[in-house]
Protein backbone atom coordinates (compact mmCIF):
# COMPACT_ATOMS: atom_id res chain seq x y z
CA UNK A 1 0.00 0.00 0.00
CA UNK A 2 3.05 2.61 0.88
CA UNK A 3 4.00 1.62 -2.45
CA UNK A 4 0.99 2.74 -4.66
CA UNK A 5 1.08 5.91 -2.72
CA UNK A 6 4.77 6.34 -3.37
CA UNK A 7 3.70 5.64 -7.13
CA UNK A 8 0.57 7.80 -7.01
CA UNK A 9 2.91 10.83 -5.45
CA UNK A 10 5.40 10.36 -7.99
CA UNK A 11 2.91 10.66 -10.88
CA UNK A 12 1.84 13.71 -9.47
CA UNK A 13 4.78 15.55 -9.56
CA UNK A 14 5.42 14.01 -13.02
CA UNK A 15 2.16 15.83 -14.06
CA UNK A 16 3.31 18.69 -12.24
CA UNK A 17 6.35 19.18 -14.31
CA UNK A 18 4.38 18.71 -17.36
CA UNK A 19 2.44 21.34 -16.33
CA UNK A 20 5.08 23.46 -15.91
CA UNK A 21 7.25 23.01 -18.52
CA UNK A 22 3.71 24.33 -20.64
CA UNK A 23 3.80 26.81 -18.47
CA UNK A 24 7.42 28.09 -19.62
CA UNK A 25 6.75 27.00 -23.05
CA UNK A 26 3.59 29.35 -23.15
CA UNK A 27 5.73 32.16 -21.61
CA UNK A 28 8.49 31.91 -24.18
CA UNK A 29 5.80 31.63 -27.40
CA UNK A 30 4.32 34.97 -25.93
CA UNK A 31 7.85 36.74 -25.72
CA UNK A 32 7.82 36.35 -29.67
CA UNK A 33 7.51 38.64 -32.51
CA UNK A 34 5.45 36.02 -34.57
CA UNK A 35 1.59 36.90 -35.07
CA UNK A 36 -0.98 35.95 -32.82
CA UNK A 37 -2.07 33.17 -35.13
CA UNK A 38 1.15 31.37 -34.94
CA UNK A 39 1.13 32.42 -31.63
CA UNK A 40 -2.10 30.62 -30.78
CA UNK A 41 -1.14 27.57 -32.85
CA UNK A 42 1.90 26.89 -30.76
CA UNK A 43 -0.35 27.30 -27.69
CA UNK A 44 -3.07 24.20 -28.93
CA UNK A 45 0.51 21.75 -29.96
CA UNK A 46 2.17 22.51 -26.56
CA UNK A 47 -1.56 21.42 -25.08
CA UNK A 48 -1.53 18.89 -27.28
CA UNK A 49 1.43 17.27 -26.27
CA UNK A 50 1.14 18.12 -22.58
CA UNK A 51 -2.44 16.33 -22.67
CA UNK A 52 -0.37 13.28 -24.54
CA UNK A 53 2.30 12.98 -21.55
CA UNK A 54 -0.24 13.59 -18.73
CA UNK A 55 -2.16 10.59 -20.42
CA UNK A 56 1.22 8.52 -20.26
CA UNK A 57 2.13 9.38 -17.09
CA UNK A 58 -1.38 8.15 -16.20
CA UNK A 59 -1.31 4.89 -18.00
CA UNK A 60 2.57 3.61 -16.20
CA UNK A 61 0.79 4.26 -13.06
CA UNK A 62 -2.20 2.05 -13.74
CA UNK A 63 -0.13 -0.28 -15.37
CA UNK A 64 2.76 -0.08 -11.88
CA UNK A 65 -0.52 -0.22 -9.08
CA UNK A 66 -1.46 -3.17 -10.67
CA UNK A 67 1.59 -4.52 -10.79
CA UNK A 68 2.56 -3.42 -7.28
CA UNK A 69 -0.47 -4.83 -6.14
CA UNK A 70 -0.47 -8.44 -7.53
CA UNK A 71 3.12 -9.04 -5.33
Amino acid sequence: RELVKLAKTEAENSKIAIRNARKDANNEIKKTDSSEDLQKNAEIDIQELTDQYIVKVDSILNVKEKEILTV
